[in-house]
């Protein structure tokens, strides 16, 4: 039997984080006129949320099976 490694396990989490973080009811919290240094809020956060996913991939593909 294959054992399901720690990274895959990871990966899949870190897809249902994004999946969290970038889906309607949390991006309407964003939606609105306010600004964050000229850039709307709502394209600062995805953004935001956008590079931190980047940023755990790597760390977790870079990273060795422990």
């Amino acid at each position: 039997m294959i054992r399901p490694s720690i990274k895959g396990q990871r990966l899949v989490a870190l897809f249902l984080l994004g999946f969290l973080l970038l889906n309607y009811p949390l991006l309407n919290l964003f939606a609105g006129p306010a600004r964050v240094f000229g850039i709307p809020v709502l394209y600062a956060y995805v953004f935001a949320v956008w590079a931190l996913l980047i940023a755990l991939m790597v760390l977790i593909v870079e990273k060795g099976d422990d």
